[in-house]
């Protein structure tokens, strides 16, 4: 008997034979290629070491990877093994050395790891590149140990290919409640009052606590194992790359990486040697198309867990202050009462607008 999911349930998990529309978007390259041309914004099939040989070196501004860790684990039907741990040294050594050459000279990296794989990962990524930091990132999801404890946390290393990088940190600011305002001369002191409440623009750390996996009562979720969330994927791009940048994922898996970065502006290149995955990944950048929110970033600002009250009343904000402008256009009030105003429009400016 066939199973059926719950009207909530939104994972996406959608056949070969289902998904052939979608897998006809997919490309193969056998062939070295001169430049990005053919290869831009594509899902690529096929094995990353092969496909990285072929791709134009110097082309590539930011790579985010999420390289099988070094479990036995199941993707489609195919099983990563789990290896000594000098075989997967070798391992990460190998991959690395392929899209090495692809970095342009100011781009970045980003990969993805468990804590165990970490202290491999960290190591070899320090023989190609300048290490700048290590994420970790609570993901709380996970299964309990009887002697050991739960393991609820990921690493994601941060490197660079050279000492001249770029890293937007207002754009990766996080909107927090300020619990305990501080004043001075009875004025907010670092951060601003609304009606909806106090808050604080502040500096993120590397320790993120606040993006939780994707859930099947999420847009984003796919039946894909080790899916990252598009929050995830969205606080790296944002920081390490910039609008019409190239950003690369060589292990695609179902699509997340190309998809934050169609709905940010960017172009992308994904390498997935399942096509089951790449039907996911193509039929994601599709819905991309007309749905381009990422849940837990609105109006430019990352939230912290547990706010979606206020993120709607930012988003609520924006739409009004969209239809204040527009009202004033049409009743064409005069330069001197109403001064244009074309920056970009954050909560707690809307919050002064609501009462007009």
């Amino acid at each position: 008997m066939a199973t059926v999911k719950s009207g909530r349930n939104k994972t996406i998990d959608t056949s070969l034979s289902e998904g052939q529309i979608y897998l006809d978007r997919c490309i193969t390259v056998t062939q070295k290629q001169i430049d990005l041309g053919r290869v831009l914004d594509k899902t690529v099939i096929g094995n990353m070491l092969d496909v990285c040989s072929l791709l134009p070196p110097e082309s590539i501004d930011l790579i985010i990877a999420d390289p099988p860790y070094n479990l036995t684990k199941s993707f489609n039907g195919t099983t990563f093994t789990k290896k000594k741990g000098d075989d997967y040294e070798e391992y990460t050594r190998q991959w690395l050395s392929a899209i090495k050459p692809l970095l342009k000279n100011d781009a970045s990296i980003y990969v993805c790891c468990d804590w165990e794989t970490s202290l491999i990962v960290g190591k070899v990524l320090s023989e190609f590149f300048y290490v700048r930091n290590r994420i970790t990132w609570q993901r709380e999801k996970g299964r309990g140990a009887k002697a050991n404890w739960k393991n609820g946390m990921e690493d994601i290393w941060f490197a660079t290919n050279s000492n001249n990088y770029r890293f937007n940190l207002d754009a990766v600011k996080i909107r927090k409640k300020v619990i305990a305002p501080y004043r001075v001369d009875g004025k907010p002191k670092d951060w601003t009052e609304t009606e909806n409440g106090n808050y604080r623009d502040t500096c993120p750390s590397n320790f993120w606590d606040d993006i939780t996996i994707p859930f099947w009562s999420m847009t984003e979720n796919t039946a894909h194992p080790t899916q990252k969330s598009e929050k995830l994927i969205a606080k790296i791009m944002l920081a390490s790359s910039s609008k019409g940048d190239v950003v690369f994922d060589p292990f695609l898996g179902s699509g997340t990486t190309s998809v934050v970065a169609k709905k940010l502006n960017r172009h992308y290149l994904g390498i997935e040697i399942e096509a089951q995955y790449c039907v996911w990944a193509e039929q994601r950048l599709e819905m991309a198309e007309s749905n381009p929110d990422i849940q837990g970033y609105v109006n430019g600002i990352f939230w912290e867990r547990n706010s979606l009250s206020e993120q709607n009343a930012s988003s609520s904000g924006a739409k009004n202050a969209t239809s204040l402008k527009e009202c004033k256009r049409k009743t064409k009030k005069q330069p001197s009462i109403t001064k244009p105003d074309n920056t970009q429009k954050t909560l707690l400016d809307f919050e002064r607008c609501n009462n007009v």
